[in-house]
C-alpha cells in the first residue's frame, strides 16, 4: 500500500520534478541569461493565450470529444476584434461580448453537427476550423490589422504585477474556476461520466447530448477569449495568428493528463504542462538552438504524452 501510494505521488508530481530539473539544467548552462527574472517573466507572461486555449481543449476532451477548431476560433475572433475596434471604432465594452458570442456560436455549430448528425468531432471541428479560416481571410482581406486600442493592450500586457503581464493572472484565475467546475460541480461529474462511457452516462440519468454541447460551447468561448487576449497582447491581428497554437495546446493537454490527476484531463496539470513545454523551448533557444527545435519539441511531447496517458489509464482500469 505504501509503495502504491509513493508510485501515485511520483505520477502526480513527476512532471513538476522534470520541469524543475530542466530549470536547473538550463540555469547551470546559461546562468546569466536563463536564470533572470526578466526571462521568467517572459516565460510566464507570453504564454497566457496558450494556457487558455489548452484549458478550452480539455473540456470537450473530458467528455470524449475533440475541438480542432479552437485555434481558428481564436484567429477569427482576434481579427473581428481588431476590425471592430481599429477600423469601425466600436467601443470595447461592446467588442468583447461580440467576440465571446462568436465563440459560443462556433461551439453550438460544432456540438450540433457532432451530436445530432452523429459525425465524429474530429472531422466536424477540422472542417469548421477550415471554414472559419476562410471567413478570417475574407473579412481581413488576408492582411494584418493593426491600430488596436491602447486600452485593450493596457488590460492585457501593459499592466504588470511582479513584472508579469496581467494576462498571466487571467489565465491562472480561469484555471482555478475550471478546476472548481470540474472537481466540485454536478456538471463536472457529468463531463467525466460522459467521457468514460456515454451509454453508462445515459443509464445513470446524465443528459449526454446536453453535456457534450455545453462542453463545445465552453471551448468556443475560451477560444474567443484567447483571441481577444491575443489581440491585446500583439496590438494587431493577422489571418494566421492562432494556427501555430493547436499542436502545443494538445501536447499540453495530454501531457497535463499525466500529472496532478494522472489519467484525467485537468486544469492544473495543463497549466504545468504548458510552462514545462515553454521552459524547454526557451532554454533551448537560450542555448542557441534554431527555431525548428520548437516543432520537434512540441511534436515529440504530444506523442510521448499520449503514450504515457494511455499507459496510466490502462493501469488504472486494470486496478479497477
Amino acid at each position: 500500500m505504501r509503495h502504491s501510494s509513493l508510485t501515485y505521488q511520483l505520477e502526480r508530481f513527476g512532471l513538476v520534478v522534470v520541469w524543475l530539473a530542466f530549470i536547473a539544467l538550463f540555469g547551470v548552462l546559461r546562468p546569466d541569461t536563463f536564470l533572470t527574472w526578466s526571462n521568467f517573466s517572459t516565460i510566464f507572461g507570453s504564454e497566457a493565450v496558450l494556457v487558455i486555449v489548452t484549458l478550452g481543449i480539455i473540456i470537450p476532451l473530458t467528455a470524449g470529444d475533440f475541438d480542432l477548431s479552437i485555434a481558428q476560433t481564436l484567429t477569427l475572433v482576434s481579427m473581428a476584434t481588431a476590425l471592430l475596434d481599429a477600423r469601425l471604432d466600436v467601443p470595447l465594452w461592446l467588442v468583447l461580448p461580440i467576440g465571446l458570442a462568436i465563440g459560443a456560436l462556433v461551439g453550438i455549430v460544432n456540438g450540433a453537427i457532432t451530436i445530432y448528425f452523429r459525425v465524429h468531432s474530429l472531422i466536424v471541428t477540422l472542417g469548421v476550423g477550415t471554414f472559419l479560416h476562410g471567413i478570417t481571410l475574407y473579412i481581413g482581406n488576408s492582411q494584418t490589422i493593426s491600430g488596436v486600442s491602447p486600452a485593450l493592450m493596457e488590460w492585457v500586457i501593459i499592466q504588470r504585477y511582479f513584472g508579469i503581464p496581467v494576462a498571466f493572472y487571467y489565465a491562472i484565475g480561469l484555471a482555478a474556476v475550471i478546476w472548481y467546475m470540474m472537481s466540485y460541480t454536478a456538471f463536472g461529474q457529468q463531463l467525466l461520466f460522459t467521457g468514460r462511457g456515454r451509454e453508462v452516462g445515459r443509464l445513470t440519468g446524465v443528459g449526454v447530448g446536453r453535456v457534450r454541447l455545453t462542453a463545445f460551447v465552453m471551448s468556443g468561448v475560451l477560444g474567443a477569449l484567447a483571441g481577444i487576449l491575443y489581440t491585446g497582447t500583439t496590438g494587431s491581428a493577422n489571418p494566421n495568428s492562432g494556427t501555430y497554437l493547436l499542436l502545443p495546446a494538445f501536447a499540453a493537454a495530454f501531457l497535463g493528463a499525466t500529472c496532478i490527476k494522472p489519467g484525467r484531463f485537468n486544469p492544473w496539470g495543463s497549466v504545468i504542462a504548458v510552462y514545462f513545454l515553454v521552459t524547454g523551448i526557451n532554454g533551448l533557444s537560450v542555448l542557441g538552438f534554431r527555431t525548428f527545435v520548437q516543432d520537434l519539441f512540441y511534436g515529440g511531447a504530444l506523442v510521448l504524452a499520449v503514450m504515457v496517458s494511455q499507459l496510466v489509464s490502462g493501469r488504472k482500469e486494470r486496478a479497477l
